[in-house]
């Protein structure tokens, strides 16, 4: 027989929605088929979903958040019966922007102790990043995002730059970040409505980069049936990205340079020239006023290219910029792979500051990356790096023992330590691992005062 509610169950459940309400956390409730069944003010406030429109709907097609893929605590709150923290995921709202949120969910039972669904509070930390991101002094500029004086001087030339129509040349090494510059002159401009474009023009031969950029008639070359549009036309009142420029041969620059000049070019198998509005923004990792100089690019092209240039610094001249990309890329994977990599860890981070990054953040992002491979939450710790960046970073210490800086010293301690715990203190099969000598290891765990417990880990193995 079903327990008729009394005046006293009543008020403590008007209590309890009326507590609900005015709390500033975000609180839903769900049932055994994970559709809502509460949703209160605070959870309308951060999602922008209205309660009538989130009741009776899956959560994950409320939230969006990157729980829902795997690692959902309110999943493994209902599987394994006990509550759970998350301090790093985030929600999609209904403005498809991304809210960075803290998530404690526990079990949701009735008055006679029954499971009949979970519920799940969570707090909205868009403040806190911000004020984060103010406390340390970071800027962002489109996706791209530093700490750094140089870069800053960079990002407020930016706006300047993107609202006139001139032409633009970015240089800088291979993987600093030109492409990402580009795109993000091209959305601070008046053109941002219109295409962006980009081509890799080292990556094509001549015949291939006309026409994709000036486009093709019908009998033009062989298996040319139809007409085809190039990428000058697409983009017209748009933006076209020239990237690596200065791969391109003599007798295509002239070509490039007739567009710059008159904004008109000819398709291959055409007898009419044709015109196009659009704004072009080059690139280059080569110094091209020394090419000038040899006679391997056109002088006039260059002037005309030439009207603003913008010079990206390499990684290593900008390191303090390290740990915010970093987390930044986690943060990214996380979104990408749907995992809870919370950070990475003073010895994982010690060793990407040795590194001098001769493929700049192109390569960082490739060791994040890779980390994400092996490591599934958590911190990213050093077994999580590539064993080759590990092994070069103890050598480089190494050799440079008395010049060492002290947070190089501590980072060559934690990862002596954390491999010592990986391999159960067994000293042979931690020198194998860090790919050094043993007599190496000895020595440098004498020398850093490494205290050890006392065990041997040889004779841990089963």
């Amino acid at each position: 027989m079903k327990k008729k509610n009394t005046p006293l169950d009543t008020f403590t459940h008007s209590v309890c929605e009326i507590v609900l309400e005015s709390i500033s956390d975000g609180v839903f409730t769900v049932d055994h088929e994970w559709k809502i069944m509460s949703f209160n003010r605070a959870a309308e406030k951060i999602t922008g979903i209205s309660r009538q429109e989130a009741i009776g709907r899956h959560c994950w097609n409320v939230f969006r958040s990157n729980m829902c893929q795997n690692e959902c605590a309110l999943k493994k709150t209902m599987e394994e019966g006990k509550s759970f923290f998350s301090s790093s995921t985030y929600i999609i709202n209904s403005s498809k922007k991304r809210i960075p949120t803290t998530v404690f969910t526990s079990l949701l039972k009735d008055q006679n102790g029954n499971i009949i669904g979970g519920v799940e509070t969570f707090r909205d930390h868009s403040l806190v990043e911000e004020l984060r991101k103010k406390l340390y002094g970071s800027f962002q500029m489109g996706d791209m995002i530093s700490r750094s004086p140089a870069m800053k001087d960079i990002f407020t030339t930016m706006p300047k730059v993107s609202q006139s129509d001139s032409t633009v040349l970015i240089s800088g090494k291979t993987g600093t970040g030109k492409g990402l510059m580009a795109k993000a002159i091209h959305n601070l401009s008046l053109r941002k409505d219109k295409p962006f474009v980009a081509i890799n023009c080292g990556a094509l031969p001549d015949t291939l980069l006309e026409s994709e950029l000036f486009g093709y008639k019908a009998g033009a070359f062989t298996h040319a049936t139809k007409n085809k549009l190039g990428l000058f036309a697409l983009a017209d009142k748009g933006t076209i990205f020239l990237d690596e420029i200065g791969d391109t041969s003599p007798s295509f620059q002239v070509k490039l340079l007739r567009v710059l000049e008159e904004k008109t070019f000819l398709p291959l198998g055409a007898v009419k020239m044709e015109t196009s509005d659009i704004r072009i923004i080059a690139a280059t990792n080569k110094n091209l006023s020394k090419m000038v100089d040899a006679d391997t690019f056109r002088q006039d092209l260059f002037y005309r290219i030439n009207v603003v240039q913008l010079k990206l610094p390499p990684l290593r001249q900008r390191m303090e910029d390290l740990p915010l990309l970093v987390e930044h890329f986690i943060t990214s994977l996380n979104k990408i792979r749907g995992k809870s990599v919370s950070g990475i860890d003073k010895a994982a981070l010690g060793i990407l500051m040795a590194h001098d990054y001769p493929g700049n953040i192109r390569e960082l992002e490739n060791i994040i990356e890779h980390a994400f491979v092996l490591c599934s939450k958590g911190d990213i710790a050093p077994e999580h790096l590539p064993s080759s960046l590990t092994r070069a970073s103890l050598i480089e210490i190494e050799d440079n023992d008395n010049e060492s800086p002290f947070p190089l010293k501590v980072a060559e301690i934690e990862v002596i330590k954390a491999y010592l715990k990986k391999n159960n203190y067994d000293r042979s099969a931690t020198a194998k691992a860090l790919g050094i000598h043993k007599t190496t290891l000895f020595r440098k765990i004498d020398k850093l005062q490494i205290k050890l417990p006392k065990i041997d880990g040889r004779s841990k193995r089963q």
